[in-house]
């Protein structure tokens, strides 16, 4: 059975790869724009190529049973078609909340007719960069809207259900949410980081244009609308839900575990 994994160099495509052949895949595929960055392990047939370039996808597409499907909102509906046209027969796409901004892509899969898997991860884990230029300079985390509560779920977490996924049977056409096993504040994320990266942080809260100026700061233009994201879990908070462990067999890892995996990136 031949795998095609798309967006290899991006970082969940990248754990996909390393994933399925650490299961046992014997013929993964991979579809990257830059194969030096990817440094894909041996074994695996490596193809440049990009979504923005049709051909380049058909031709990896020869062969192919299953596609797992980075996240492309832009071409989800050309890339659909053209997975189709080469005969897959299952694809596991990457999409977020249903009704959010990824719904093009759910939409786009479910209309060429191939037997689907969508994954719908919340926030990564990995936003916690946001933080830390604050928390190299210091023990301080400004931040907006302590009350937003949600699971951040770890990339690697998303990644192991992806394998799975693509190597069992009796998934296709079903959606999981995927999350981290704790919903937590922002300040209690403030916490499990310092928790992981054997820190005291205090978390200090911002509001208003002093707000608005920090996330812009981080995030240029989308500043705003993150901080927009905030204010709404606020309001609907997202509960962590069991996917990660109930389909890959261990717990989803934490948010202190992350940090701990990540200290490098903090300082």
């Amino acid at each position: 059975m031949r795998i095609l994994v798309t967006g290899a160099t991006g970082n969940v495509g990248r754990m996909v790869v390393d994933e399925l052949l650490a299961l046992g895949a014997d013929d993964v595929r991979a579809l990257t724009v830059d194969p030096v960055r990817a440094a894909l392990p041996p074994g695996v047939d490596v193809v440049r190529g990009s979504f923005r370039r049709p051909a380049t996808v058909a031709a990896a597409l020869d062969g192919v049973d299953k596609v797992y499907l980075a996240p492309d909102p832009a071409t989800a509906v050309s890339v659909s078609r053209l997975i189709a046209e080469a005969g897959v027969r299952h694809i596991v796409d990457m999409a977020g909340a249903k009704g959010d901004h990824w719904q093009v892509v759910e939409d786009a899969v479910e209309a060429v007719g191939v037997p689907f898997t969508h994954l719908e991860p919340g926030e990564f884990m990995a936003n916690a960069t946001l933080w830390a230029p604050q928390i190299q300079a210091g023990d301080e985390v400004r931040d907006a809207y302590p009350g937003a509560v949600n699971a951040p779920v770890a990339q690697e977490d998303i990644a192991a259900v992806a394998a799975r996924v693509l190597l069992g049977a009796g998934h296709e056409g079903r959606s999981y949410e995927l999350t981290g096993p704790e919903a937590l504040s922002r300040p209690a994320k403030v916490a499990a980081l310092g928790a992981g990266l054997g820190r005291d942080l205090t978390y200090v809260e911002v509001a208003g244009d002093e707000a608005v100026a920090l996330f812009e700061s981080l995030m240029g233009e989308y500043g705003r609308w993150y901080l927009d994201g905030l204010a709404q879990l606020v309001e609907h908070p997202q509960q962590a839900v069991s996917t990660v462990a109930d389909l890959v067999g261990r717990p989803a890892t934490t948010y202190a575990e992350w940090a701990r995996s990540r200290a490098d990136l903090f300082g």
